[in-house]
């Protein structure tokens, strides 16, 4: 979770100190100033962990940390203190933010967490968005999609030049035609009874566990969280009973594993063979959810019929529950939604992420229309994307 007061703080706080030159001084002011605790070379509070490091310039090559040492914070902003002549440089380098593995990772694999990045590891923008103070918030929710493990295939992917394993889409001409027409295939569908019946039926499972999904709205890990309320909506099995005792009586929650599916929820009707993807948004919480692998979603768009679905679950900081059944091409989420290319591996064309504003704008003040153009410009560039 992203403490936006206490991040702009440590970030005044450093910065006011450009050109102290003198990376223990500034350690010493840091620690004290934010009662952080020493774990070796990082300095860490419940909200964030920090290395100092030091050069001459912004560009450095020096090892900053072991990836091992990073796995215990990497689920809180991990921030890099860049301590040069003249001014402090200051970036995240969770593992959503490394290119890769370089100091001593012959060894590095999923099964042996190996070797240290250096800081010419640390992106400097992602997907477009500078690595800098002013986009942290937005940068760290970004990651809180991903898991360490998730990240770490990624990262021993890129270290080793493994070959990537993934099998990217390619769809014969037949086949982009039906995508293309997945534009008409949703206007069709949301302004058919399907919808309505649809609709009603997530509605009807969202209101028989809503007070289960006001609990789990307060887990603080993202994928958790998520996990959670999409089981609650989608399940009835003996585990959902184990999960919503759990939930009231605070045991320790049981293992929850959801398929790696395009959708959460499938339903067939005469006309349409719709998958939905639940998406939870805490109003009270920034966040960027993810959204879906793209060549998954080109594969699902192929096939006659089939029209891809987003269900908004939006919980308030009074409990209170609201909810959207809406197209990937309302314009509204298409607007908010962004192509993350570097995550992936380089066997795909990516993976979508959702501003979560535009989630939000879609439950307070809903525009059902469809831009039939845009929304094919999007689907096409989704096909060519290199």
């Amino acid at each position: 979770m992203y403490n936006w007061e206490i991040m702009q703080s440590l970030v005044s706080f450093i910065t006011d100190r450009d050109g102290i030159a003198d990376k223990q001084a500034l350690t010493k002011q840091v620690q004290s100033a934010f009662g952080l605790t020493k774990d070796r070379s990082v300095y860490y509070c419940r909200d964030f962990a920090i290395r100092f490091c030091t050069a001459n310039s912004r560009s450095f090559s020096n090892t900053v940390l072991s990836l091992s040492a990073l796995q215990k914070y990497d689920r809180t902003p991990f921030v890099v203190c860049l301590v040069t002549p003249c001014k402090n440089y200051i970036m995240l380098a969770n593992t959503t933010f490394l290119r890769k593995i370089s100091h001593s990772s012959q060894e590095l694999r999923i099964d042996n967490i190996k070797g240290s990045f250096n800081g010419s590891d640390i992106m400097r923008d992602f997907e477009g968005v500078y690595n800098e103070p002013n986009n942290f918030e937005y940068l760290f929710t970004s990651h809180e999609n991903y898991t360490f493990t998730e990240n770490l295939a990624r990262l021993v992917e890129a270290t080793n030049n493994i070959q990537p394993t993934g099998k990217r889409f390619a769809p014969t001409m037949k086949q982009i035609s039906c995508i293309m027409r997945s534009v008409e295939r949703a206007i069709d569908f949301l302004g058919s009874e399907d919808y309505d019946i649809l609709n009603d039926d997530l509605q009807a499972r969202v209101n028989a566990v809503a007070s289960e999904i006001a609990i789990a709205a307060f887990i603080d890990n993202v994928n958790l969280r998520g996990r959670i309320i999409e089981y609650l909506i989608t399940s009835a099995d003996d585990l959902r009973s184990v999960l919503i005792d759990a939930l009231h009586t605070g045991r320790p929650l049981p293992e929850i594993y959801t398929a790696d599916k395009l959708g959460d929820y499938e339903r067939n009707f005469e006309d349409f063979y719709t998958e939905t993807d639940i998406k939870t948004k805490v109003l009270f919480l920034s966040s960027n959810p993810k959204g879906y692998n793209i060549d998954k979603l080109l594969s699902f768009l192929a096939t006659e019929r089939s029209v891809y679905l987003i269900y908004v679950v939006a919980i308030d900081e009074h409990k209170h529950i609201s909810t959207r059944l809406c197209s990937m091409y309302n314009h509204q989420v298409l607007n908010g939604t962004r192509i993350i290319k570097h995550w992936a591996g380089r066997n795909s064309r990516g993976v979508t992420q959702y501003d979560g504003n535009a989630l939000e704008s879609t439950i307070f003040d809903f525009d059902n229309s469809i831009d039939t153009y845009k929304a094919k410009n999007f689907i096409r560039c989704c096909i060519d994307e290199a």
